[in-house]
């Protein structure tokens, strides 16, 4: 087998003597690429992100920015990435290095002070600066000084340049709006810039890793197949795809695995169909392939993407992982629940479906057993017409949900025919709102039907107070939601 060995700014890097479990924030900066920072070692500062050759939706390579102090080494064993470093054209015979076009509008418009997180944010800038479908917009010229003066909306720029690409990047320093205007002032990549021109290009092809140093070691095997019969050999193994939760184990409980096995680029998990009669999407698709393939295909599901996480988190972490964690406030499983999806489970004997209803078990447990994977989300067609997530939060973006609450209706001639409601934040487990979904099948769309319904969706799970919220809060935000969803949608229903 070929030693572990990463291409780093076009320069393939041995893996070794690094430990398994040693991120690619200090793997890099353990060979002089300092630019690569460490904030929060938790995916939520950005001041540590690179840039991965990743497979494409629209171009056979896709740039993508991820959060280098949760992946570790290991699993970019084969692959290609780039770093702040990387992104200068060096000059020839001591001539000094050209700027990158997202490090020259930075510079020029005053986005870095302190300078610590400028790297991060100028690899996640260079990600959206490199997107396929960016483009600037007809009426407006993306070279303009006016900075966001001329964007159609306060989030996206005249050049097409979304900000929510920098919702995993924190500055403490200079103030968002001169990030913001260098992010809106770049313009195309040139024919001749090699980043761009690396796009038509494959990635790098997944290979088979065996990485042993200090007693522990991490695998990749080329088959699902070959994966599942290493579980059953291997039950304690720690499995990871985007490692956006594992990553953070190792960094701030020190959690040293004796045996991961990564899974994210099995070919067998990296689908997703749309069959007559569902979708299905495979466990190790991320969260950013899911939302461009689909394009909006599942509202839900949309309305889902922008407030989970930030945009580097969504890069690496997959829906398998989410839903594999069990944790009682991921953001997905509501919105699954309500979607009514199934998770197919796989080990080495065959695969069988499971209803997302019936998989949660208690606290961070499950009926899935050690030997098993999720192998794919299963969301049944036709999909319910009203449909909400609501998202209870300290902050808008990039935080954890007190209470999360996802709303999937078919409301016909005024009456609700379906309710689906997931709730996550309310109990050990997320949990269907299976009192207040009777309260409302078969009634009038009428205020005095949701506020009824919504009297006893504040009494569904069993809240609990901590940091986050009181359970009095989370109990009144259920009711809330509900409410809130009538005033949204009776306007959009009655017409």
């Amino acid at each position: 087998m070929v030693a572990a060995r990463i291409t780093v700014n076009g320069k393939e890097t041995p893996i070794s003597p690094a430990a398994p479990h040693t991120t690619v924030l200090d793997f890099l900066r353990e060979r002089g690429l300092t630019g690569t920072k460490e904030g929060c070692a938790e995916g939520e500062c950005g001041a540590c992100s690179v840039l991965v050759a990743r497979p494409g939706v629209n171009k056979p390579t896709d740039w993508v920015a991820v959060n280098a102090c949760l992946v570790p080494a290991a699993a970019l064993d084969g692959q290609e990435i780039i770093t702040s470093e990387g992104l200068a054209t060096v000059g020839e015979s001591g001539a000094p290095a050209t700027l990158h076009p997202v490090q020259e509008e930075m510079a020029v418009r005053g986005g870095s002070q302190c300078g610590y997180c400028t790297p991060g944010f100028i690899c996640s800038m260079a990600a959206e600066y490199y997107r396929p479908d960016r483009c600037a917009h007809a009426d407006s010229g993306s070279d303009s000084d006016s900075g966001s003066d001329d964007s159609t909306d306060h989030e996206h720029g005249p050049n097409g340049f979304d900000l929510h690409a920098l919702s995993g990047n924190l500055c403490r320093c200079t103030g968002y709006r001169p990030i913001r205007d260098a992010a809106y002032a770049v313009g195309e990549p040139t024919d001749e810039d090699p980043l761009a021109q690396r796009r038509e290009q494959s990635p790098p092809a997944p290979v088979a890793t065996e990485y042993t140093q200090d007693g522990a070691t991490f695998l990749r095997k080329d088959t699902l197949a070959e994966t599942l019969q290493l579980l059953r050999e291997r039950p304690d193994a720690v499995v990871v795809a985007g490692s956006t939760d594992y990553g953070v184990e190792v960094n701030i409980r020190s959690r040293r695995a004796e045996c991961v096995v990564a899974i994210d680029r099995l070919p067998e998990l990296r689908e997703l169909r749309v069959e007559a009669d569902h979708i299905e999407i495979g466990a190790a698709v991320t969260l950013t392939e899911i939302e461009r393939r689909l394009d909006g295909d599942v509202p839900l599901l949309a309305e889902l993407f922008p407030q989970f996480a930030s945009r580097l988190i969504r890069n690496s972490g997959t829906l398998g992982g989410n839903l594999g964690t069990g944790s009682p406030i991921g953001d997905s499983p509501p919105v699954l629940l309500a979607l009514e999806a199934s998770l197919v489970l796989a080990d080495a004997d065959g695969e069988r479906v499971v209803p997302l209803a019936e998989y949660f078990t208690g606290y961070r447990q499950s009926v899935r057993r050690p030997d098993e994977l999720i192998r794919a989300v299963r969301i049944p067609l036709p999909l319910s017409p009203v449909v909400a997530f609501h998202k209870i939060a300290k902050r808008r973006f990039d935080d954890i949900s007190s209470v999360a609450i996802a709303f999937a209706l078919d409301i016909e001639g005024g009456i609700v025919r379906k309710a689906r409601i997931g709730l996550g934040g309310v109990a050990a487990t997320p949990i269907r709102a299976l009192a207040t979904e009777a309260a409302l099948e078969g009634k009038p769309w009428s205020a005095e039907t949701v506020e009824a319904a919504a009297r006893v969706l504040r009494g569904e799970g069993t809240p609990m107070s901590d940091h986050r919220a009181s359970a009095i809060y989370r109990s009144a935000m259920l009711g809330q939601s509900l409410l809130k969803l009538h005033a949204q949608t009776t306007e959009a229903v009655s017409s």
